[in-house]
């Protein structure tokens, strides 16, 4: 069965109930093995396109990852870019702020970040955390040291959302493809992985007692995503919800979408003028007398 990307696209200006998207699809794989097959195909083309993209020289690629604690954000960059040359691609995870970045605007911090064209850039996590965390935790933002006329107004979240959405306008009016992920994961599944990190030596360092502490805010941070994501979904920078609770499957679809998005920019090879093809030629006739 093929995946179709825009079965996992968030429309444009829509509301968006996260209880209405699925956190499970059926398998695109019929079996462990044909999900290796699978995988190491869309990781094979995703290698061929990287290549033309560097070629190209065009455009630069963001690729943003969201999610709730566990949802898969680390193994799905790990597994679906193996193939990628890490000369061309470049990944930061964002933390908390440090004190020089809360001297910023809350966009700074990831501008400094942004991939140059020929380049992809992977944020996992981003500038996103300052509409998501912030919302259900806005104490954080006594942190910011903002000015009064930003903290105070009624329309705060709605300005922020205005930013993101203007400068995502503003950097693919300049040659960045902007693709952003949701791993949608359920609840269920989240407290089978974290019983699997304390049940597991190998993974007890990925634990952390907030991780459970932040589960007590679940449905607020499902009303910040479905928030954030009708608010910000637009036309040239997609949000992508992708089920999560299967990796192996999130993963194929993930790996789907940026092939999609790798093709619909049209890149070519640069074509060589007809003074360079002579150049290249002559270079060519010494190599062979000299072979």
């Amino acid at each position: 069965m093929k995946i179709n990307s825009k079965d996992f696209r968030v429309p444009s200006g829509k509301k968006v109930e996260l209880d209405e998207w699925p956190t499970t699809v059926d398998h695109f794989f019929k079996s462990t093995e044909q999900y290796h097959e699978l995988l190491a195909a869309h990781v094979e083309g995703l290698s061929s396109r990287q290549q033309l993209h560097c070629a190209s020289g065009r455009y630069a690629l963001l690729l943003i990852f969201q999610g709730m604690d566990s949802a898969g954000k680390d193994g799905a960059i790990r597994h679906v870019m193996s193939g990628v040359n890490p000369e061309g691609c470049e990944v930061y995870s964002f933390k908390q702020p440090s004190v020089e970045e809360l001297k910023h605007d809350f966009l700074w911090r990831t501008t400094c970040r942004l991939p140059e064209r020929g380049r992809i850039g992977i944020f996992n996590r981003s500038y996103y955390e300052e509409v998501l965390i912030t919302r259900v935790h806005p104490a954080i933002l006594d942190t910011q040291n903002l000015p009064n006329r930003s903290r105070n107004t009624k329309h705060f979240w709605r300005d922020r959302y205005r930013s993101i959405v203007e400068l995502e306008a503003h950097l693919h009016r300049n040659g960045t493809q902007i693709v952003k992920f949701f791993l949608h994961l359920s609840k269920k599944e989240q407290a089978k992985r974290f019983l699997e990190r304390i049940d597991e030596p190998d993974k007890n360092w990925k634990f952390s007692a907030s991780d459970i502490h932040e589960r007590k805010y679940w449905q607020h941070y499902m009303h910040a995503y479905g928030q954030c994501l009708a608010e910000t979904s637009t036309h040239h920078a997609p949000w992508y919800s992708v089920p999560a609770d299967d990796k192996d499957n999130a993963r194929l679809i993930v790996s789907q979408i940026l092939m999609d998005a790798f093709d619909d920019l049209k890149m070519a090879y640069p074509k060589s003028a007809p003074k360079r093809l002579r150049e290249l030629q002559a270079i060519g006739k010494r190599l062979l007398k000299s072979a």
